[in-house]
């Protein structure tokens, strides 16, 4: 490794929530593993690998410690704080990222290896990201906006945004548990809409539904839960259920007597195939189910959350805070770049991630773009260079390039990684 023009290689964080994958069988325990060079521990969860530079999991970067001693071999290296490095390194950053987000990176990306459900949860925006990071910042860690996409390695079940009408007055028809809790008359509202009523209506009357629920007693729900279970139980032994309703039943195995339970019968139920992704704006209900991604957001930590967690809950926050879209969200299947490459853009000027799968014996190019990027090895080894240096890679290996630096990849063997960087359509 040579100039600040040079490939930086990084040590990054691992984030040990007890939603996480066990052991080896998590992506994140792996990549973790080879990044480190820490034994996994087959009893630990292993949920989140952070790249960036957020301050609850912040990567370092190796950087030569100055003149080895006489005869030294190999050459010494040492570790420094990315956000650190960036900062006696500004021109890293290239212009554009420098005049509009100051001196720092502006998105993070991670891997996720998801066991169990996360608490259904929003991002505030950044509005709202501010007043809460001033109003409790023990809670709320940061004043930015939490835009995402997860982009899926393996199958990956996901809950997101609030179901259409159609479905809704379904749930009222069919699920009395629901109908007990938040009234006959909130249920008689919704089954009374019609598509004609307009937007800011339908937006009215589900949000007085969800925080009924929401806000509903904890010995309310603790029998309601048990009673919606015991009813699928039997109805399982006449016919089958719906993936909604096995959906219910696992969740609750997870968390039981908990309002999230519930809340789901309202979320679409996401099921994104390998190299499939899915994008959340800010005020958007979501919960990850089960599998593996990558994960991009905008540089933040901020979480709203109000179900299926044994974390603080902010429900009166959350409820006031959504945006109460029916939609199914958009599914990204990426654009190639070339033969080797897809790129995914959401709709966030921070971020973008690419995914190359390179065949054994091929090389590919990533152009030079206006800001910096970050790429990590998830399958495989090759090598790395642009003008100023060349690093060997393998699974594992997460790597910081200068914005404005033309890279070469290839590989015996073959590899898979992922690349984030600024959105290139807003360049």
């Amino acid at each position: 490794m040579a100039d600040v023009g040079g490939i930086v290689k990084l040590k990054c964080s691992v984030q040990r929530y007890e939603w996480g994958m066990t052991g080896k069988e998590s992506q994140v325990a792996r990549l973790y593993a080879n990044n480190s060079g820490e034994e996994i521990d087959d009893h630990e969860s292993y949920a989140e690998f952070w790249m960036g530079t957020h301050g609850s999991g912040p990567s370092l970067a190796v950087v030569p410690s100055g003149e080895d001693a006489i005869g030294s071999k190999p050459p010494s290296f040492t570790l420094i704080s990315l956000k650190h490095w960036i900062n006696q390194n500004l021109g890293v950053l290239g212009d554009k990222v420098l005049q509009k987000w100051g001196p720092d990176l502006p998105f993070l990306l991670k891997v996720l290896s998801v066991a169990k459900a996360l608490s259904i949860q929003a991002h505030p925006d950044k509005d709202l990201a501010e007043e809460l990071h001033k109003r409790r910042p023990d809670l709320y860690k940061d004043s930015n906006h939490k835009p995402e996409m997860a982009l899926a390695l393996t199958d990956f079940e996901a809950l997101c945004g609030f179901i259409g009408l159609e479905e809704l007055k379904n749930v009222l028809q069919n699920v009395p548990e629901m109908v007990e809790i938040v009234g006959a008359s909130c249920s008689s509202q919704v089954l009374s809409l019609r598509k004609e009523d307009g937007e800011k209506k339908h937006k009215e009357v589900l949000r007085s539904l969800f925080t009924k629920l929401m806000s509903a007693g904890k010995s309310v729900i603790t029998e309601a839960v048990p009673k919606l279970i015991r009813r699928l139980h039997q109805k399982q032994e006449v016919c089958e259920l719906t993936q909604k309703e096995n959906l219910v039943l696992r969740l609750e195995k997870q968390y039981p007597g908990d309002v999230g339970v519930l809340a789901a019968l309202l979320l679409n139920y996401v099921k994104l195939h390998p190299g499939e992704a899915l994008y959340l704006g800010a005020n958007e209900p979501h919960a990850y189910v089960y599998g593996e991604c990558i994960e991009c957001m905008a540089t933040s930590d901020n979480v709203v959350r109000a179900g299926l967690t044994p974390k603080g809950r902010d429900v009166q926050t959350l409820c006031s805070m959504l945006s109460y879209n029916q939609a199914y969200p958009e599914i990204l299947r990426g654009v190639p770049a070339n033969p080797y490459t897809v790129k995914y853009v959401p709709p966030f000027e921070e971020f973008e991630v690419d995914r190359c799968i390179l065949p054994q014996g091929k090389s590919t190019v990533f152009p030079a773009v206006v800001g910096p990027s970050v790429f990590v090895v998830v399958t495989g080894e090759g090598a790395m260079h642009n003008k100023f240096s060349k690093e060997t890679i393998i699974e594992g290996d997460v790597l910081f390039v200068p914005a404005n630096s033309e890279i070469n990849i290839e590989t015996a063997s073959g590899l898979s990684l992922y690349r984030a960087g600024i959105n290139s359509s807003t360049d």
